[in-house]
């Protein structure tokens, strides 16, 4: 039996989103104690506020230029990666230089990431 509307309009605008097992649990536990669906008992629970939003602050333009920028680079240094580790299995480097190369890689990405978190 469907729900009955109060309105005419109709139900058109899906939202949908994923949880990891731990916290869906939870939520399925309140939801069969409300004893309604959980379609109902989210919409009820959503559009009634009972809910706190918390909005995370926007990144400032530097911030997003500096995100781009790094994005690319690490995108960059992924290539390089993977052709130090194509020219090791070929033989055309030793296994010391190329982790030597690949830790040297990954320390600039941590300090790509360290400094893109001191931003703003």
């Amino acid at each position: 039996m469907a729900r009955p509307t109060k309105n005419k309009e109709r139900l058109t605008e899906p939202f949908s989103f994923r949880l990891t097992e731990t916290e869906a649990q939870p939520l399925r536990d309140k939801i069969a104690q409300s004893g309604v669906s959980q379609t109902d008992f989210l919409r009820d629970y959503v559009l009634k506020n009972r809910t706190t939003v918390i909005a995370k602050p926007k990144a400032s333009l530097e911030k997003t230029r500096m995100q781009f920028v790094f994005n690319k680079a690490g995108n960059n240094l992924n290539q390089i990666a993977h052709v130090l580790n194509r020219a090791n299995l070929a033989g055309k480097m030793n296994d010391a230089t190329c982790k030597q190369a690949l830790a040297t890689l990954e320390q600039i990405s941590q300090y790509l990431r360290a400094a893109l978190n001191h931003v703003d």
